[in-house]
């Protein structure tokens, strides 16, 4: 009987294990996750101050899909050459195909050892229960899990200062005009915004600034960004460049080893691309559980990011260039929404802002136009009085 063994049991390992027994595979199916709980949800742990972890598949739908979970079993070793991989409790397991969904890490730069950082549930709790009011709370980085993390520890009646040492918010993420809303909104709330300084030094409780300013705090968070997990690929010999390198198939350079999720780096347009996103998560875990049956057809889907911060939702679809110019549609004075065209005139990327779901219909249009590969006028884009729909039928 065929088996597939999977690494990683986080939002695109679990996915890849469902998807496969919705494909018709009716061999084996081993799913190791490193963590004990049960697979969980990791966005809502830096959007809300959540009292557990939601997961991703109730307990008894593994059994029912007979899906072998195994939970707090870490993987010490791969063997490509004889398709096995060694269990930290002695055990070794041999596969058909294996799929490396291990993740990303949080990254800690030098001199930052001893900050708390989040990517797990139980870094959650560690922070979430010292979120009081009036707690002083330093954070270092100005992406998305710095900024969701001030605006979770705000609402909690903290005091937080965020520290970016780049020129501006979400520098990577989205463009000015969309960073600056996001910008204006946390110094209304009252958070303390230091753009542009940088760290030398930090703990659990101080940052020591480039200036010589030594900043103290009940607790300092580093929202740095994260790196891919392929210690398990790099020992095993294959391909890595900031993530398992793969194929249009997800195929690492072993023809047995597949790789999704945050870990892999893919070819995305003209590009190579390392997406850390639970859609992408989502949605390479299903397109490799085709690819692993041999039935996948060109991976197409769109890069997809959102966050929530106070009652403001923030979406991006596609990736932008920030070295080129953006174009503004006017929504109406709470949203914004931008959009960018490449040099063939295909529509790249779009992101929006705005109270709740006030712009997702808008995003959602604009996605598919970047997923179809459309060539628009920007001056029609732009235009409010143009509607959306009928460019997508157009196109």
């Amino acid at each position: 009987m065929t088996a597939i063994v999977i690494i990683g049991a986080g939002e695109c390992g679990v996915r890849a294990a469902f998807a496969l027994r919705e494909q018709g595979f009716d061999g084996n199916v081993t799913l190791i996750g490193a963590e004990t709980p049960l697979p969980y949800e990791r966005p809502p742990l830096s959007k809300y101050l959540t009292a557990a972890a939601k997961p991703i598949r109730p307990e008894d739908a593994y059994a029912e899909k007979a899906i072998d979970l195994r939970l707090g079993t870490r993987v010490s070793r791969l063997d490509p050459a004889s398709r096995s991989v060694a269990l930290d409790d002695g055990e070794t397991l041999t596969y058909d195909k294996l799929l490396l969904a291990t993740g990303a890490r949080a990254r800690l730069f030098a001199g930052m050892e001893g900050c708390l950082t989040l990517r797990s549930d139980r870094d959650a709790a560690a922070i979430h229960t010292r979120l009081k009011p009036g707690a002083r709370i330093g954070i270092i980085g100005g992406g998305f899990i710095g900024l969701e993390l001030a605006a979770t520890a705000r609402k909690a009646g903290a005091e937080v200062t965020v520290i970016e040492a780049g020129p501006r918010l979400l520098g990577r993420a989205v463009p000015e005009e969309i960073a600056a809303v996001v910008r204006d909104r946390h110094a209304v709330e009252g958070i303390r915004l230091l753009i542009g300084a940088g760290v030398t030094m930090a703990d659990a409780r101080k940052i020591t600034l480039t200036d010589g300013q030594v900043l103290d705090f009940d607790m300092v968070i580093a929202g740095v960004g994260a790196l891919p997990d392929t210690a398990l690929a790099e020992a095993a010999g294959l391909a890595v460049d900031n993530g398992v390198v793969v194929d249009r198939d997800f195929r690492a350079t072993d023809p047995h080893v597949f790789a999704a999720g945050d870990c892999c780096n893919f070819a995305w347009h003209d590009a190579r691309v390392r997406l850390e996103s639970w859609k992408a998560a989502q949605d390479q875990g299903a397109h490799v559980a085709a690819s692993m049956l041999g039935r996948a057809e060109p991976y197409a889907k769109v890069p997809w990011f959102w966050s929530d911060q106070y009652d403001l939702t923030l979406q991006v679809a596609g990736l932008f260039d920030m070295a080129l110019p953006v174009r503004s549609r006017e929504t109406g004075d709470e949203t914004r929404l931008v959009f960018q065209c490449n040099a063939a005139g295909h529509l790249a990327a779009a992101a929006g802002i705005g109270p709740g779901n006030t712009i997702a219909k808008d995003l959602r249009i604009l996605e598919k136009l970047i997923e179809r590969a459309a060539i628009v006028d920007p001056d029609v884009l732009a235009d409010p009085s143009q509607n959306l729909k009928r460019q997508l039928k157009a196109a």
